[in-house]
């Protein structure tokens, strides 16, 4: 039986393409967002390749859950993001945030199952 994942097996740093689909957008949609919201900055590694990280993706969902699911503008979105305070509306935008980062990571891990075991599951190679 495998050996099921826990916190310290999980990726410290995600690229750009693995962020991107994981939360279903371009590469350049999420270089854009960094310009446009202070809030996320990537690192940088020694490359230039930028470095996300589980707290930088949960900013991405939830700049992705106020525009594309609440129509926020951008501005509004920023200030928004800004803005909460501690308050029910920021726990749930946290928590629809992380949400979306553990479904992202919960189909990325059946992905690469399915590749493992295609005859399994009926999958043609």
């Amino acid at each position: 039986m495998p050996r099921r994942k826990t916190k310290s097996d999980e990726k410290l740093y995600y690229s750009i393409s693995e962020v991107a689909r994981m939360t279903r957008l371009e590469p350049y949609v999420l270089r854009f967002w960094e310009k446009e919201f202070p809030m996320l900055r990537p690192k940088k590694n020694r490359g230039g390749n930028r470095t996300y990280q589980i707290h930088d993706i949960e900013i991405v969902n939830q700049i992705k859950q106020l525009l594309y699911k609440e129509n926020y503008t951008i501005e509004g979105a920023r200030n928004r993001l800004r803005g909460i305070k501690p308050t029910e509306e920021k726990k749930e935008l946290l928590a629809t945030g992380k949400f979306n980062t553990l479904v992202s990571e919960i189909k990325r891990d059946i992905e690469a199952i399915l590749k493992l075991f295609p005859c399994l599951f009926g999958i043609p190679s």
